[in-house]
């Protein structure tokens, strides 16, 4: 059987009009919004993988949770953008071992978000 991609995501909060505010900004992310259902779809972005987005299963002591990883040019700009507009860095920027440079920040939800170094 093929490999299913991950198609969707959603990010939660007790203050949707914020958060959509804060990713529209940060990211430049594009957001068709039903208030009707109070819900924004977020339009798919530029530059990802062609055959869809990867993932990977591990333990944490803060489970059960769920990380989404955005790709950006610069970890550390982005993070700095972030913590002016009411997030926080939760993980400066890392090189892995054989693989990409990744942080993360939290939303002012306090949402955990991963970066991924483009």
């Amino acid at each position: 059987m093929p490999a299913r991609p991950i198609v969707h995501f959603e990010i939660h909060g007790k203050d949707p009009s914020k958060l959509h505010e804060f990713y529209q900004t940060l990211f430049g992310w594009e957001l068709d919004h039903n208030p009707a259902a109070n819900y924004a779809m977020v339009a798919p972005g530029v530059g990802g993988p062609e055959g869809g987005v990867g993932g990977g299963i591990t333990t944490s002591p803060g489970a059960p949770l769920v990380t989404i990883y955005v790709q950006v040019v610069d970890p550390d700009e982005t993070l700095k953008k972030a913590g002016e507009m009411g997030g926080a860095t939760v993980m400066p920027p890392m090189d892995m071992p054989d693989g990409p440079t990744i942080a993360q920040l939290s939303d002012p939800e306090g949402n955990v978000i991963g970066l991924v170094k483009q």
